[in-house]
């Protein structure tokens, strides 16, 4: 959960800005998006599969 405190003198733009920061750092819109809609398991794990090949892939060729 992102708790946001206004500062002293801080303009109600200043302070949307920094919690944009906060709820990007913390990662809670890509975790909307990725359940914004049902993944079938079987789906999830062929996605996860594939980011691993694709990591691999990388690592062989870098080095």
């Amino acid at each position: 959960m992102v708790k946001l405190r206004l500062r002293d003198n801080e303009s109600i733009n200043d302070a949307v800005k920094r919690f944009r920061k906060l709820v990007e750092h913390a990662g809670i819109k890509k975790e909307m998006r990725r359940r914004e809609y049902y993944e079938k398991p079987s789906d999830c794990s062929r996605r996860a599969r594939r980011r691993a090949e694709r990591r691999a892939k990388l690592a062989r060729i870098q080095g």
